[in-house]
């Protein structure tokens, strides 16, 4: 019996019947590999719902980038609000990896800023992995970096039992060793405090709940979970286990093996760079890797502690390292979803970081062992898949050659869209052209998505339609993705009507409100112009029942007219279909993404602008979540300097303390 509960408003309808049944069955009887093609809108992720309730396994759903996966992921939540599901990507902000570049002499230095929430959301999904079978992770490419071994992971937890005899200072000191910290007053996540025979600890995983221990003697007397603000019990429980803070933890007897064979290699390296008259890369190495070792011996960690990694985990050279997919069940079910898009990234993410790697090590910033700090190889990943199912509206060679061109098909949707008209204009005028569209487009209430083929580009054509009155916005590589998700609720709620972008409108981007998708320069062959990118930017308009695709165009290359018959084709499966159920194809109505969510917007808030006042209507604890979330980026503003930021941060949380006061 499976231990999925699928919640759902509707029944499978479209093509969705069938390529459930014929998913089901294929991996009933064994089939280690399928592929979807399914086309946008068709209701892939109800399909992907299907399967992992009709088998009642653990699944790790694989996207490509971050904002695809936050979609998925309330998806998700909607489909199985009565199971686990968990979001697991990469939790900076902002990374600039350690490097070197020979020519000019010059060493960056690795600075990364960590996302909080998003570390919480990596312990709640590994935690849940851990702990029980009704899962799904919705994970992004990086998955498949170095991750701290899970057994290490379990099995240093905290376990703890009512009734259960522990002596007060063995709690505390394990405590410390998982990496805890003791504070006095506030109570943060990673974070304990102590009180006579009464210890309160936030654990990694929790956003809310801290948990209180009341010893009497050295028994566990009472275990409770309590909102660490306000103290008030919120949940008493008879047994609880304490992950550990970090997922790189080491225990002791493994962190003195780890010291001993860092000296070991450094000294058998050190000894090869001077035997090669390279006294400085020697010098440094040395001086580096020596004052690295004396920080982990006293406190435990260093920075770039995971340079160090094979060491700490035990690892042979060249042992491929332990990732999120190594917390998976055997049994569990992987979705690589857009995989045109995702298997390429996996596939080229390894030969990128080694030979940035190599360059440290050549030079004498790392020791060779650096290089097993690394993401998986195509190799590995590929050994780490059990049964799996290739996910896109434009399926690779790769997957294909891998089901031996067997494929099954969901293009008949259960709105009963069609894929949208395409209309090709030449290129002369495309611009002055494509703006009366767009007002037309405006007048109607519609979104406008245009793709243009260089980020100059787009800046320059969202300026020049800004300057005529148009409310348009450009997205791009460098904006940052936690801005790229407020700029699409943005687009959804009506806040500007036209959105420029290069490469990133063609995956994920499934906006109801979208009308028009105009592809500018469409007949410069080439990557972004390709058969499977035309049709996936095509694609994006197929949630409208007015849907067009305008592609400005003055040769018709291959790619064009593949993407054109491919689109035909199934324009016409689908109108077979409505006639047949007697369909009327209407645009999809969804309702807004509740984007309020912590890895969404934990990056914006405007202070002091506007005249609403939303703390009227929110309650003492939601006072206090925004003064915690407020002082937290008040210290962050202050460390960098940026003090007026936190002047206005100061007393934005000074006034909503008066607030708590009068509430």
């Amino acid at each position: 019996m499976s231990g999925f509960h699928l919640v759902s408003s509707y029944e499978p309808s479209g093509d969705q019947p069938q390529a459930i049944r014929r998913l089901l069955e294929g991996f009933r009887a064994g089939r280690q590999e399928q592929v979807l093609l399914g086309v946008t809108g068709s209701g892939k992720t109800f399909t992907m719902a299907s399967v992992i309730a009709g088998l009642g396994r653990p699944a790790l759903i694989l996207v490509h980038n971050k904002t695809l996966a936050a979609q998925l992921y309330q998806a998700f939540r909607r489909y199985f609000p009565h199971n686990a599901v968990h979001y697991f990507v990469s939790y900076y902000d902002y990374y600039q990896p350690e490097a070197y570049i020979a020519n000019s002499d010059t060493y960056i230095e690795k600075e990364a800023m960590v996302n909080d929430d998003i570390d919480r959301l990596r312990h709640a999904a590994t935690r849940a992995l851990l702990e029980r079978r009704d899962v799904v992770i919705l994970a992004s490419v990086s998955c498949i970096y170095g991750l701290g071994s899970p057994d290490a992971y379990h099995g240093m937890l905290l376990m703890l039992e009512k009734g259960g005899v522990m002596e007060r200072e063995s709690i505390l000191r394990k405590l410390v060793e998982i990496q805890y910290e003791r504070r006095s007053f506030e109570l943060e996540r990673g974070t304990f405090r102590v009180r006579g025979d009464v210890i309160e600890v936030r654990p990694g995983a929790e956003e809310e709940r801290a948990l209180r221990i009341t010893l009497c003697d050295d028994e566990v007397e009472d275990l409770s979970w309590i909102d660490p603000m306000r103290g008030r019990v919120l949940e008493t429980v008879e047994r609880v286990p304490i992950y550990p803070r970090s997922h790189y933890v080491t225990p002791r007897d493994q962190l003195r093996r780890a010291v001993h064979d860092i000296r070991h290699e450094l000294h058998e390296r050190v000894a090869q760079l001077e035997s090669e008259n390279r006294l400085l890369e020697a010098q440094r190495l040395s001086q580096r890797t020596r004052f690295d070792l004396e920080m982990i011996q006293e406190v435990g960690y260093c920075q770039g502690i995971e340079n160090y990694s094979r060491h700490l985990t035990g690892r042979r050279p060249g042992e491929a390292p332990p990732t999120l997919m190594d917390y998976l069940p055997d049994d569990a079910l992987v979705f690589i979803d857009e995989s045109h898009v995702s298997l390429p990234q996996v596939r080229g993410m390894y030969r990128g970081d080694r030979a940035r790697k190599e360059t440290l090590v050549a030079h004498g910033f790392r020791l060779p062992s650096a290089l097993d700090n690394r993401p998986l190889t195509w190799e590995e990943f590929q050994e780490r898949l059990g049964q799996r199912l290739y996910v896109s509206a434009t399926p690779g060679d790769y997957e294909l050659e891998r089901t031996g061109g067997e494929f099954v098909e969901q293009v008949v949707r259960p709105t009963g869209l069609l894929d949208p008209v395409v209309v090709v204009r030449p290129v002369a005028r495309q611009v002055d052209d494509l703006l009366a569209e767009i007002r037309q487009c405006v007048a109607d209430g519609d979104r406008v998505l245009v793709t243009t083929l260089t980020k100059k580009m787009a800046e320059e054509l969202t300026t020049y339609y800004q300057e005529l009155g148009v409310r348009v916005r450009y997205l791009h590589s460098d904006i940052v993705t936690l801005e790229r998700v407020k700029i699409m609720r943005d687009l959804r709620a009506g806040e500007f009507d036209v959105l420029v972008g290069v490469n990133l409108l063609r995956e994920g981007l499934d906006i109801p409100e979208v009308a028009l998708v105009a592809i500018l320069d469409a007949d410069k062959e080439g990557f972004l112009r390709s058969t499977g990118s035309l049709i996936q930017t095509m694609g994006r308009a197929a949630r409208n029942a007015r849907g067009r695709a305008l592609l400005y165009a003055d040769v018709m290359t291959r790619s064009i007219q593949a993407a054109m018959a491919e689109t035909a084709r199934r324009r016409e499966k689908q109108e077979d279909a409505n006639r047949k159920a007697g369909i009327t194809p209407m645009t999809i109505v969804r309702d807004m993404d509740d984007v309020r969510w912590a890895v969404a917007e934990s990056d914006y808030l405007d202070v002091g602008h506007g005249s609403a006042a939303p703390e009227d209507d929110w309650s003492v604890d939601e006072l206090h979540k925004e003064i915690r979330k407020l002082e937290k980026e008040m210290h962050a503003a202050a460390a960098d300097l940026k003090f007026e930021r936190a002047a206005e941060l100061r007393d934005r949380v000074a006034f909503l303390r008066q607030r708590v006061l009068t509430a």
